[in-house]
């Protein structure tokens, strides 16, 4: 199951296990149990703090395994085999749950140990998913730091009935409780301040006792984290403030344009980058939203940029750097079955369309990609592009080409999403050349059609252009003195991380200029 490689590496972890663990292994006749049995039985020599038992119980699901620290009940539970992208997520419950301390910050660790309450999560992931094991891993910590917390990750590709009877159309998927809790990627800060009802109010607290920064940058994404290495480096006060560190990179898989690596992949790289970033003095504030921006009465005077949560910071000179989202078709119906067949994330909720008929909607590189890999995974795929014809590299158009289940249109305009019992069903669209609408049958719509910047919060204080985006110049000066722009929140053409790291280093160094020439009062 392992290779040898993996096998020595997972043997040295394991020889950081501080307490017994037991691997309570739940099989049946599947090929899939015996692809599990044969990984469980690998692990188990690899500590003698390891052991290894079968499950009597028939309330669990099968395949299954449990990992339980011997004599409490604190404990995680798998269901499948967490291969793939959540192989990480089995080393750290492995070592976590064997009493190897958590990397996670202290203030955390105490907020989950203080909640009150049964809290029992379960996770729908998908191997293929880059944003599940965040959600799996924080989850799992969280079982072990508080004991009234249960949580089981589940395979949905392994589990279709019941994928289907929870109508589970995107992944990662969590229940509460028993109830629908929460999709998309999370972090532990980010579930442990949901379920603990007083933290907005205190982290308000906490940020409104903040100094005044010099540079303060609104958004964690690539110009956001390259603007704050560069304005530390400068040795001046840096705060950051993201809604998610990471931004929409997070949600990207394969990444092959960045010079010097030859390929990674979204959550790694945002792992580097903050990584990086917590190198220098930085003050990381995460999970802010950022509400009204509240110019400087004068040049070289503090702005003000006001927190969703109620809080406040102030810097003399403000980078805003707040990206991107995918752009939505607006049409009917769209809205009505997101995440109930409508998605955005082919990697992440494909593997739950097995044989199924999709759509892709957009014929640039994202659209083509998503329906290359989602040809080797679903029945059928429909691609509809706006345009006369494709715009991807000609030599993804190729790819597509060749293969026996992909449909193409082009002039084709989506007009509904329509649906049946809750669930998508099919989709409406208009060829644009003779003006006849068509009805596609399918069971789900990915949508790739682009982006749209985050910056609703800023009209009427700032100038942007008829597309919202922060109109800047060539040093990323926006209309207001001491208020930089950078990424893909700007009128630089060219949505890309390395475009994106550039300018927000450009930024910071105009911000440094700024704060030089224009002397604190």
């Amino acid at each position: 199951m392992l290779d040898a490689n993996i096998k020595g590496q997972l043997k040295a972890y394991m020889e950081k296990l501080q307490q017994p663990i037991e691997l309570v292994a739940a099989y049946d006749d599947s090929k899939k149990s015996e692809e599990l049995k044969q990984l469980l039985e690998e692990i188990e020599p690899m500590s003698e703090k390891i052991s290894l038992r079968t499950e009597e119980s028939t309330e669990v699901r099968r395949p299954s395994f449990a990992i339980n620290r011997v004599g409490t009940d604190i404990g995680v539970r798998f269901a499948g085999i967490p291969m793939g992208h959540e192989f990480t997520s089995l080393v750290l419950a492995l070592l976590q749950v064997g009493g190897h301390p958590s990397k996670a910050s202290q203030e955390v660790i105490q907020q989950v140990q203080e909640l009150e309450g049964e809290f029992e999560f379960e996770t729908y992931f998908s191997l293929s998913c880059q944003n599940c094991p965040d959600v799996v891993q924080a989850l799992n910590l969280m079982s072990v730091l508080n004991p009234n917390i249960k949580h089981t990750s589940i395979d949905g590709a392994l589990f279709q009935d019941e994928v289907e009877q929870r109508e589970v159309m995107a992944v990662p998927s969590v229940y509460l409780n028993g109830q629908p809790w929460g999709q998309g990627r999370m972090t532990l800060e980010e579930i442990a301040a949901r379920l603990d009802t007083n933290s907005a109010e205190k982290e308000a607290r906490k940020i409104n006792q903040k100094d005044a920064f010099d540079v303060l940058v609104i958004g964690g994404g690539p110009a956001g984290s390259a603007a704050a290495i560069y304005a530390a480096r400068k040795g001046i006060s840096t705060g950051i403030a993201a809604e998610r560190f990471g931004g929409q990179v997070a949600d990207t898989m394969g990444i092959e344009n960045l010079i010097s690596v030859p390929y990674t992949e979204g959550p790694k790289l945002v792992a580097a980058m903050e990584q990086h970033v917590n190198e220098y003095e930085v003050d990381i504030m995460n999970m802010q939203r950022a509400e009204k921006l509240i110019p400087a009465e004068q040049t070289g005077g503090l702005h003000e940029v006001r927190l969703a949560n109620g809080g406040s910071l102030k810097a003399r000179t403000v980078i805003l750097s707040t990206g991107a989202r995918w752009r939505q078709m607006g049409v009917p119906g769209e809205e009505e079955y997101r995440n109930k067949g409508v998605a955005y994330c082919p990697h992440c909720d494909g593997p739950l369309f097995k044989g199924k008929r999709v759509a892709v909607i957009g014929g640039g590189n994202s659209g083509v990609e998503a329906a290359i890999d989602l040809a080797g995974i679903v029945g059928h795929v429909t691609l509809i592009e706006f345009g006369e014809q494709m715009r991807a590299d000609e030599v993804l158009q190729k790819k597509l080409r060749s293969l026996n289940n992909v449909k193409i249109i082009t002039s084709g305009q989506t007009t509904e999403v329509v649906g049946t019992d809750g669930k998508v069903s099919g989709l409406n669209y208009t060829d644009r050349t003779t003006g006849e609408s068509h009805h596609v049958e399918l069971e789900g719509v990915f949508v790739q059609i682009g982006l749209v910047p985050n910056t609703e919060w800023l009209k009427g204080d700032i100038e942007l252009s008829q597309h919202g985006e922060i109109i800047v110049n060539d040093r990323n000066e926006t209309s207001i003195p001491g208020v930089f722009a950078a990424g893909d929140a700007t009128t630089v053409p060219y949505k890309q991380i390395v475009i994106s790291m550039g300018e927000g280093s450009k930024a910071a160094l105009s911000a440094f200029d700024f704060l030089i020439r224009n002397s604190a009062e």
